[in-house]
């Protein structure tokens, strides 16, 4: 027994440094297009093997991104499918899940026809957003015999996506309403704007439908979708026999990480190994008994999302905006061009309204534009200066919105008292500042 044991000591680090073989393919997609991919072989393999089909997350999905997850699965005697993500269908404003998911589902054909592949131990494996395709994908391929899920969510996009900006914002040390402005209100605008594509993607339904068995796996310190309430979405929903893993040190992607924000070069210890393992005893005909294991950091719980109300539409914001101008902006140049006397709150209800309307939007759009992430850190937000967990610049912003809010009920109450002439102008600002308030409440800047 110990010199068995000595022997696979000393196999592993050989083959570990002989070349991989690899094959250059093509998959066909329903639509026709032809997307490059390349598969990977366990070295120095003597028969068959069971195979991964490898699931992109977000964004343009090129196959190299890949490469690490590919070798180290093919190292372990599992073969790789990885290949590049369609380009026509996929965008920042347009992707459909179930397309991505025939995309999958021809990539699992392909290995098919190969003699180096088993072709009953093919599965596929997603990663991100890829947790929401490979479930799909394995109810529309019969022959599926395994899903593999990692870092997925099992909340819908725009909900995961929400609950990722606050958590980002809070770890920030942002504090109080500029919080759900950032990562609710914001969101549901650019959802409203149809810049968010598959943002109520349910994935309940896929999960529920899967009859093969199931690895989940998450980093403990996944800031991008919520590990806790992920990993027990699919205790909840999956009626196949699953095997749930929380990796304690690893992000999102199952990098290894110190606060979940920064990502290091190496996969987790012990994530190929257990994905290795797991698919040899499903290809082998052997059905892994239901567990899980290990527990996420999450220390806020996410919230539903809901779609905008038609009061708060883009057409009705958009309209609120151009009138809060034309009512501040009408006023300043027709009392100057008149030389007409006004009470001094209204000019101030005109300036401070003018630059609160156009400054919170731009404000949060910069918060958004600068705290995207690199290829090692998931990204945060730098707001600095605070105050009590405020960024300076919010803060002043909630002060105008007070102020004018005040000078809006005060010119009001002068003009009704004074019986001023100007009524047009006067009544557009007024018109103006009312809806000011609203809007403003709506975004929270009349918020703590």
């Amino acid at each position: 027994m110990v010199a068995a044991v000595a022997v696979v000591a000393t196999a592993v680090p050989a083959q570990a440094q002989q070349p991989l073989r690899e094959v250059e393919l093509g998959v066909t997609t329903s639509d026709g297009q032809v997307l490059p991919a390349t598969l990977r072989l366990p070295p120095g393999a003597t028969g068959p093997a069971p195979a991964i089909v490898l699931v992109h997350g977000a964004g343009p999905g090129p196959r190299e991104d890949y490469r690490a997850e590919a070798e180290a699965f093919a190292r372990k005697g599992i073969a790789t499918l990885a290949y590049d993500k369609r380009t026509d269908g996929y965008s920042m404003v347009q992707r459909d899940y179930a397309q991505l998911a025939g995309d999958a589902v021809a990539a699992a054909g392909v290995l098919r026809g190969r003699p180096e592949i088993q072709r009953d131990g093919i599965g596929f494996l997603g990663i991100s957003e890829g947790g929401w395709v490979a479930p799909m994908a394995a109810t529309r391929d019969p022959d599926a015999a395994f899903v593999i899920t990692v870092g997925a969510s099992g909340v819908s996009p725009l909900r995961q996506q929400s609950w990722a900006e606050a958590v980002k914002a809070e770890h920030g040390g942002l504090d109080g309403s500029i919080v759900d402005a950032f990562s609710r209100t914001l969101y549901r605008l650019i959802s409203g704007l149809g810049m968010f594509p598959e943002a109520y993607h349910d994935p309940a339904p896929a999960l529920r439908a899967l009859t093969v068995p199931v690895l989940g796996i998450w980093g403990a310190k996944d800031i991008q979708c919520p590990p806790v309430e992920s990993a027990a979405a699919f205790r909840s929903l999956l009626a196949a026999s699953y095997t749930l893993r929380t990796f304690d040190g690893a992000e999102h992607a199952l990098r290894t990480t110190t606060d979940g924000y920064d990502r290091g070069p190496d996969l987790a210890p012990g994530y190929p190994e257990l994905v290795a393992s797991w698919v040899g005893d499903v290809a082998a005909g052997h059905t892994p008994p239901t567990s899980a294991e290990g527990t996420g950091l999450q220390t806020r719980t996410s919230v539903e999302v809901p779609p905008l109300a038609w009061y708060e539409s883009v057409p009705v914001q958009i309209a609120a905006l151009l009138l809060m101008l034309a009512g501040f902006l009408g006023f300043a140049l027709s009392a100057l061009w008149r030389r007409a006397g006004s009470p001094w709150p209204a000019w101030v209800l005109a300036a401070t309204g003018t630059v609160a309307a156009l400054g919170a939007p731009v404000y949060l759009g910069w918060l958004q534009f600068t705290a995207g992430g690199t290829p090692t850190t998931n990204g945060t937000i730098d707001a600095a200066p605070l105050l009590a967990g405020r960024p300076l610049v919010w803060l002043g912003l909630q002060a105008l919105a007070v102020i004018a809010v005040a000078s809006g009920v005060a010119t009001a109450v002068l003009l009704h008292r004074r019986g001023t002439g100007g009524r047009v102008r006067h009544g557009l600002l007024l018109a103006a500042g009312a809806v000011f308030a609203v809007w403003a409440f709506h975004w929270g800047l009349l918020l703590p």
